[in-house]
C-alpha cells in the first residue's frame, strides 16, 4: 500500500453527477439559452468543456430532477500518477515548522501527521527539558504506530531542534538556566537562535505552528494567582507566538501560513483553569487579529488560530480535571462524540493550504460544537425537557 499511495489529503465528492449538473447549465447558460429544446449533446459538451460526454449524459438522463448538496470527506490520494479529483490539499513542496511537540498524543503531534499526509516536510521544536526523552522514543521507535499515515508509510521528522519559546535571545537567559544540565547539553535553543538554525539548515519554511503553553500555577485560582506566575502563563503561552513569528518571518516564503492552539477559557469562564491562562488565551487570540494585519500586510502571511476542545494529553492532564472536561463536553456540545486530535490536525492543514487562501485573523473553533452553547443541558434544571441524551 505505501508503494503505490501518495502521501496527500484530498477532498472528493461522494455524489457529483446532479450538483456538478446544476453547475454545468449555470455556466453555460449563454451557449444553452433559448436553443435549449434543441441543444445536441455534442455542442453541449464542446461548449462546457466536459471531456466524458456519455458518462455525463447517462448521469444527468437518468437521475431525477433533484438537486442535493456535494457531499465531502477527507482522503488519502490513491495512486501517484492517477489525476487529482475534487479539491486537493496539497503541500508537496511545503516545509512545515512545528513548535511545541514533545511527544505523540498532543495536539502538535496530530498537526505534524497531517501536515505530513498532505506531503509536507516536517521540522520540529521540542522544549528543552523534553528533547532527549522525545529524541530517545523516536529513535526505539516507541512512536512508530502513531506515526503511521493514511497511505500506511510513517511520518518522517526530518529534524528536531530543541527550543525554548521563553526565552528570545542568549541574552534573555538567566545564570541559574545556563547552569542547568538539561539546558547545558544543549546548545543554541533559544527563538532567535532556532530561527537562525533553521535558516542555516533549510534556508526558508512555509508553515508556522505554535502548539505550546505553559502555566505554572494552572490550578490556582485567578485570585490567588502572583504576579510571577500570571507573567510566565502570558510569557509561555501567547507572547512566545508573536516571538515565533517576529523571529521566523523573514524566513518564511511569501504566501505561508501560520496557526495556534487556544481555548474556550479566553471568552468564557471555565473554572479550575486558573493561574492566568484563561487570559494568556485571550491575549493569544487578540494578538492573532493584530498579527495577521501585520504579517498579510508586510509579508503576504496568513495567522489563524484553532479554538480546540479538551483533550486527553499529557500536557492537559496538568489541569487537573481534564476528564471532567471531556465528559462535560460529550454531555452538551451538540456533536457527543470524544474530540479527535486528527480533526484538529485536519483543521491545520485545511487552514495552511491554499484552500484557505483568504482566510486571516480567525479563531477557528474544531470542539464539537461546544463554543455555541449557552447553558449546559446535563444540568438538574432540565430533566423535564426533551433533550436529547449521550448515548455513550
Amino acid at each position: 500500500m505505501a508503494a503505490t499511495a501518495a502521501t496527500g489529503l484530498q477532498i472528493s465528492a461522494a455524489r457529483p453527477s446532479v450538483s456538478y449538473t446544476n453547475r454545468i447549465f449555470k455556466a453555460c447558460a449563454a451557449s444553452v439559452g433559448a436553443d435549449s429544446k434543441g441543444i445536441s449533446w455534442a455542442r453541449l459538451a464542446s461548449a462546457c468543456h466536459i471531456s466524458s460526454l456519455q458518462h455525463f449524459q447517462r448521469n444527468f438522463m437518468s437521475s431525477p430532477v433533484k438537486f442535493e448538496k456535494v457531499v465531502t470527506r477527507a482522503m488519502s490520494e490513491s495512486g501517484e500518477n492517477k489525476p487529482a479529483s475534487g479539491l486537493p490539499i496539497d503541500l508537496k513542496g511545503k516545509r512545515a515548522f512545528i513548535a511545541g511537540v514533545a511527544d505523540d498524543n498532543g495536539y502538535g503531534w496530530a498537526i505534524a501527521k497531517s501536515l505530513a499526509a498532505a506531503g509536507a516536510e516536517i521540522v520540529v521544536g521540542t522544549w528543552v527539558p523534553a528533547l532527549n526523552i522525545f529524541e530517545s522514543s523516536l529513535r526505539r521507535g516507541k512512536f512508530d504506530e502513531s506515526r503511521v499515515l493514511p497511505n500506511g508509510s510513517l511520518m518522517e521528522i526530518t529534524k528536531v531542534y530543541p527550543l525554548d519559546a521563553v526565552f528570545d535571545n542568549p541574552e534573555d537567559v538567566p545564570e541559574d538556566i545556563k547552569a542547568n544540565k538539561r539546558y547545558a547539553g544543549s546548545s543554541k535553543w533559544t527563538v532567535q537562535e532556532v530561527a537562525e538554525s533553521v535558516k542555516q539548515d533549510f534556508g526558508s519554511i512555509d508553515i508556522l505552528v505554535h502548539s505550546l503553553a505553559n502555566g505554572p500555577e494552572v490550578t490556582k485560582p485567578l485570585l490567588e494567582t502572583s504576579r510571577k506566575g500570571y507573567l510566565a502563563a502570558i510569557s509561555a503561552s501567547s507572547y512566545s507566538y508573536v516571538s515565533l513569528l517576529k523571529h521566523f518571518i523573514p524566513i518564511m516564503n511569501p504566501g505561508g501560513s501560520s496557526i495556534s492552539l487556544t481555548y474556550i477559557a479566553s471568552e468564557r469562564i471555565i473554572p479550575g483553569y486558573g493561574g492566568g491562562m484563561s487570559s494568556a488565551k485571550a491575549a493569544l487570540e487578540s494578538d492573532t487579529k493584530v498579527l495577521a494585519f501585520e504579517a498579510g500586510r508586510k509579508h503576504k502571511i496568513r495567522v489563524n488560530t484553532i479554538s480546540a476542545g479538551p483533550l486527553r494529553s499529557r500536557a492537559a492532564k496538568a489541569i487537573g480535571f481534564i476528564d471532567m472536561m471531556i465528559d462535560y463536553s460529550l454531555e452538551n456540545a451538540p456533536l457527543q462524540k470524544e474530540l479527535s486530535a486528527d480533526e484538529v490536525g485536519n483543521t491545520a492543514a485545511f487552514l495552511v493550504s491554499p484552500l484557505a487562501s483568504a482566510i486571516t485573523g480567525a479563531v477557528i473553533y474544531v470542539d464539537n460544537g461546544l463554543n455555541a452553547m449557552g447553558v449546559g443541558v446535563d444540568s438538574p434544571i432540565f430533566k423535564d425537557l426533551d433533550i436529547p441524551k449521550n448515548k455513550h
